[in-house]
């Protein structure tokens, strides 16, 4: 479970580098406010379409090589997105880069072959805490290295791919089990629909996108809003992001486990989502700093429970064959939702008002909270079942 934690601590700790210059990266090729979120709607857009089948080839060649290959190819992209030269090549470069990154969902496999159902959302829960470890480190990283160059921390992320790439390449192990039947099935690209009719975990996988819909609209446009309305470099953005990362890898790293195992997945999904509504929604009018950091705390409380918890419901509800598929076509919701919640985000915020993203997305997330009651019951319910 380490290797797992680090491989995915190293590459969500590149990803976490890139978030705060973005948008300062982006318009110093002249994009609009737009073209900012299109760019982040594009890396979403290609994994929506990869992420299944990165999960089904890891469950038919195995997690390791499948694993190691997006590792390097990340590293690659990475390299030529801070090398390029005009718009288009940051356009071009970030889908590719959203092609490789869309191993999250091997990674969630390979905790599910390393865990049983009962210890399946501590194991998410190492998941979401990696995510945290990245987005605390990588934004103020990030935030601190563009002083020397909005390309500098680009690179850097560049150089930890190469770094992941080695030691998964050295120490990750494979947890796939030879014998399994995935591994004579063959690569499917309507594995999505299929999953979207499953009958335990269909209306979890479509909760996915509901939630990450809301969440990634916010997060994109906050960046914009933090920037123009609040006078905030990428450094200070990257701090703050930074501070949400601590608290919610605390609580994904170590909580998570305990509140599961008195309450259950499916009792702490619904007020968790609505946690995440209040702080979305506060972000609009919260003014700086001390009330915004508050707010953001509240906000990674609720989403430190209801993401590996949704997760852990997600894998629960299925049998160890659909492992890679599952995870795989709930991360391609994930993708999906990451490329049209910030295309409308921003849209909402050129259009409407800096505050309309945040309201929006809000109002989504009440509606997620009504969707996780049957959706948590339908899950653990089909689990019993079986």
């Amino acid at each position: 479970m380490q290797v797992v934690f680090l491989t995915v601590v190293l590459d969500l700790l590149g990803f976490g580098l890139v978030i705060p210059l973005m948008p300062y990266y982006a318009e110093s090729f002249s994009a609009s406010p737009l073209q900012v979120t299109l760019l982040a709607s594009i890396y979403s857009l290609a994994q929506f379409f990869f992420a299944p089948l990165w999960g089904q080839a890891s469950d038919r060649w195995g997690r390791r090589p499948t694993l190691v290959l997006s590792v390097l190819m990340t590293g690659v992209m990475l390299a030529g997105f801070a090398s390029s030269s005009a718009l288009w090549m940051l356009f071009l470069f970030r889908g590719l880069h959203g092609v490789f990154t869309a191993n999250i969902a091997i990674a969630q496999a390979c905790m599910a072959d390393l865990t049983t159902p009962e210890t399946r959302a501590r194991g998410m829960g190492l998941i979401g805490a990696a995510f945290g470890v990245g987005f605390t480190f990588g934004p103020a990283l990030g935030g601190g290295l563009s002083q020397f160059g909005l390309a500098v921390p680009i690179w850097v992320a560049a150089g930890l791919s190469f770094l992941n790439f080695l030691l998964a390449w050295r120490f990750l192990p494979e947890t796939r089990r030879p014998d399994s039947a995935a591994s004579r099935r063959s690569i499917d690209p309507t594995a999505l629909l299929r999953a979207l009719r499953h009958p335990a975990v269909g209306l979890c996988i479509a909760l996915t996108f509901v939630y990450i819909f809301a969440f990634a609209g916010m997060e994109t446009t906050f960046t914009l809003l933090a920037k123009h309305q609040h006078g905030l470099g990428a450094l200070e953005v990257g701090l703050m992001l930074g501070v949400v990362g601590i608290v919610g890898a605390a609580v994904q790293g170590g909580l998570i486990h305990r509140l599961v195992r008195r309450f259950g997945e499916a009792v702490l999904l619904p007020p968790a989502l609505g946690g995440v509504a209040v702080g979305v929604a506060a972000i609009a009018y919260a003014p700086l700093t001390v009330p915004m950091l508050a707010v953001f705390v509240v906000l990674a409380c609720g989403q430190g429970v209801a993401s590996p918890a949704l997760q852990s419901l997600v894998s629960r509800g299925v049998g160890a064959e659909e492992q890679g598929e599952i995870l795989g076509s709930n991360q391609s919701m994930s993708a999906l939702a990451r490329a049209l919640g910030p295309a409308c985000g921003g849209w909402l915020y050129e259009h409407s008002s800096p505050e309309a993203p945040f309201l929006v997305a809000g109002a989504l997330l009440v509606v997620a909270a009504a969707i996780a009651v049957p959706a948590g019951r339908a899950a653990l319910s089909a689990r019993a079942a079986g």
